[in-house]
């Protein structure tokens, strides 16, 4: 049996390494994409095939059934956690590094501990957590400092994904208790996909953009979007939200990586040290050295 769940274990880590190796790509395949056409069309075009690669799964799943009743709540979601993040993402990428938008956009944690503490005034905000709150804005703080405005509209825009993704992921466990996590992601894609679908679709160029752009576009949506999002879903089932949170830590490692590696952009110290103060933060405001010590003992 300890060899059976050490095998399974490996597994999961491999999963959880892959989605963070495919994550943190989005950041430079973003930066490609908004070279040669509007943050729309990328945005757009990763949702539309990202939505595709999805039917597949949720029509093996059996069909739309569990998302029944709950149109008004899927297009909030659609809207909050794809179609705006998504084009917040393109917007930064025009005026960003790749890395720094992956940087800042690890604080998402931070700000649903926050906002969590908003809708339950029951959760208490003291002493490790606060101290990790504090710790992980400072952070995020350090990361914007520095840039001039044109670059501090981008870092901006990558806050508000991340508070995007803070307010719907809480929305989520509210308001998807019991939906199979495929059809959640299916459900926000194809939403995003139709509401962002007018502009995307008006501001699609005349001339055909180079095929660095289309290919950027069609691995933000096969990789990133329809495969990250069912991967995700998967790594859930197997492995517990407590595991899958992990990703969070290493995304923004993979995407300094890329950045740096295919598109020449420089790792700073202000950025190492801003990024290191964002993850300290979210490991303790959101209790997670607590979790990892104990799937560690529970491994063993």
């Amino acid at each position: 049996m300890r060899l059976c769940s050490r095998a399974v274990a490996r597994r999961d880590a491999i999963l959880l390494l892959f989605l963070s190796a495919v994550w943190g790509s989005s950041f430079m395949f973003i930066k490609i994409g908004v070279e040669d056409v509007a943050p729309s069309v990328v945005a757009f075009g990763r949702l539309l095939i990202g939505a595709l690669v999805l039917v597949p799964a949720v029509v093996f799943a059996g069909g739309v059934a569990p998302l029944r009743g709950r149109m008004g709540r899927l297009v909030l979601l659609g809207a909050i956690n794809a179609a705006l993040p998504f084009w917040l993402l393109g917007f930064a990428g025009e005026r960003i590094e790749s890395g720094l938008s992956a940087e800042i956009q690890a604080s998402a944690p931070i700000l649903t501990v926050v906002f969590a503490r908003w809708l339950d005034p029951s959760q208490t905000l003291r002493g490790l957590r606060l101290v990790g709150i504090v710790a992980g804005f400072a952070g995020t703080a350090l990361l914007l400092g520095g840039e001039r405005d044109t670059e501090l509209a981008g870092a901006l825009a990558v806050v508000g994904t991340a508070t995007c993704y803070a307010v719907s992921g809480l929305l989520l466990g509210r308001w998807m208790a019991g939906v199979p996590k495929t059809h959640v992601a299916f459900s926000q894609i194809a939403v995003g996909t139709l509401l962002l679908a007018p502009v995307g679709a008006a501001e699609i160029p005349g001339d055909w953009p180079g095929w660095d752009t289309v290919g950027a576009i069609l691995a933000l949506g096969l990789l990133s979007t329809g495969l990250g999002y069912a991967v995700y879903a998967m790594l859930v089932e197997r492995a517990g939200a407590s595991r899958a949170i992990l990703v969070t830590y290493l995304v923004p490692a993979f995407a300094l990586f890329y950045g740096a590696v295919f598109l020449d952009e420089p790792v700073s110290l202000r950025a190492v040290a801003g990024l290191a103060l964002v993850l300290a933060g979210t490991a303790a405001a959101t209790g997670s050295l607590r979790r990892v010590r104990r799937l560690a003992r529970a491994s063993r």
